[in-house]
C-alpha cells in the first residue's frame, strides 16, 4: 500500500469515527466495531469495483487510441503508395460505352423474354411500356455498335491498343494457370499462378465480350430490320436469330453477373468493388498479388532506365 492509499485508509477511518460520534451513545463498543468493519468493507468494495472500472476504461480508450493510430497509418500507407497506370482513358471510356449500352439492353430486353415476371412488368412500367422499352433498347445497340467500332480502330491504330489485344490472344501458359489454380482453390498446390498482364479470366473476359457482341449486333440487325431482311433471307433465318438473339442475351447477363461482377467486384479481396473502371490505377499492393511477372518487368524496365540516366549524367 503506498501513501496515498494509505491517506485514503485515515481519512476514510476519520469519517467514520466522527459519523459514530454523532449516533446514539447506547452504542456498545462491540457494535461499534461492528460497524466500523462493515463500513470499511463497504468502502473497500465498492473502491475495488471503482478501480476495476477505471482499468476497464482506461484499457478500453488505449485500445480505441490504437485502432486509430492503426487507422492513420495504413491510411498514410497507403496514400504513400505506389500506383500504376493500368486502364487508359480511353479505354476506360470504351468501357463506361459498354455497360452503360449493355444495362439499357438488359433491362430493356430481358423483360420481353420473361413477360410474366413481377420485375419485368415493373422495368417496362419505367421504360414507358414496348414503345418507350423499344426505343431504348435501339439506343443501347447504337451504343453497342459504336463501341465495336470505336474499340476496332483502338486496337489498330493506338499503340496501347495493338500492346493490350497481343497480351489477350490465348497461349498454352493460360492452360498451365487453369490448372495450377483449381490445384490452388482445392489446397493441392500452395502457390497461386504468376500471371503477367492479363490472367486467363480476364482474356476469357474480354473474348466472351467479343464473341457476345458479334451475335447480338448480327442478328439484332436482322430483327431491326426484319422487312428488308426478309426480301433476301427465308424467314426461318429471321427465326433463329431471333432465338440466337434471345439465348445469348440471357447467357451474357449470366457471364456478366456472375463470371466478371464476382472476379471484379464481389471477389472477397475486392469486395465491395473496384473503381479500376473509373480511376485506371492500381496499386503496387496489387500489382504485385494479382500481375505479379508484369509488375516485374516494369521494375526491371524502371532500373534499366534509371541507369540509362545515370550514364548519361556522367
Amino acid at each position: 500500500m503506498d501513501l496515498r492509499e494509505k491517506g485514503y485508509e485515515d481519512h476514510i477511518d476519520e469519517e467514520v469515527e466522527r459519523e459514530l460520534d454523532q449516533l446514539s451513545d447506547d452504542l456498545t463498543e462491540d457494535d461499534r466495531d461492528r460497524l466500523r468493519e462493515v463500513v470499511r468493507e463497504r468502502v473497500h468494495s465498492e473502491m475495488r469495483k471503482e478501480a476495476e472500472k477505471l482499468r476497464e476504461e482506461r484499457a478500453s480508450e488505449l485500445k480505441k487510441r490504437a485502432r486509430e493510430e492503426r487507422k492513420k497509418l495504413e491510411k498514410r500507407e497507403k496514400e504513400e503508395e505506389e500506383y500504376f497506370i493500368r486502364l487508359n482513358r480511353n479505354f476506360r471510356f470504351q468501357h463506361m460505352v459498354m455497360f452503360t449500352a449493355c444495362f439499357l439492353l438488359i433491362f430493356t430486353g430481358l423483360p420481353l423474354k420473361f413477360p410474366d415476371f413481377f420485375i419485368s412488368q415493373i422495368l417496362m412500367k419505367i421504360f414507358g411500356g414496348i414503345r418507350g422499352s423499344t426505343l431504348i433498347h435501339r439506343i443501347g445497340a447504337i451504343l453497342l455498335i459504336y463501341f465495336m467500332v470505336h474499340h476496332f480502330f483502338y486496337c489498330i491504330f493506338s499503340r496501347d491498343g495493338r500492346r493490350d489485344f497481343i497480351k489477350l490472344i490465348p497461349v498454352p501458359k493460360d492452360v498451365r494457370d487453369l490448372v495450377i489454380n483449381v490445384k490452388h482453390f482445392i489446397g493441392k498446390n500452395p502457390e497461386r499462378p504468376k500471371f503477367d498482364r492479363f490472367s486467363y479470366i480476364e482474356k476469357f473476359d474480354y473474348w466472351a465480350v467479343y464473341w457476345g457482341c458479334v451475335i447480338m449486333i448480327g442478328t439484332g440487325l436482322l430483327l431491326w430490320f426484319e422487312e428488308i431482311t426478309m426480301k433476301y433471307i427465308p424467314k426461318y433465318w429471321v427465326d433463329i436469330a431471333k432465338e440466337a438473339h434471345s439465348d445469348e442475351a440471357l447467357l451474357a447477363t449470366l457471364a456478366i453477373v456472375i463470371w466478371h461482377f464476382y472476379n471484379v467486384h464481389f471477389n472477397p479481396d475486392r469486395f465491395p468493388g473496384s473503381l479500376m473502371w473509373w480511376h485506371g490505377k492500381i496499386s503496387k499492393h496489387e500489382m504485385i498479388e494479382e500481375h505479379p511477372l508484369e509488375y516485374e518487368r516494369m521494375m526491371r524496365e524502371r532500373e534499366e532506365q534509371e541507369k540509362s540516366v545515370e550514364v548519361e549524367t556522367k
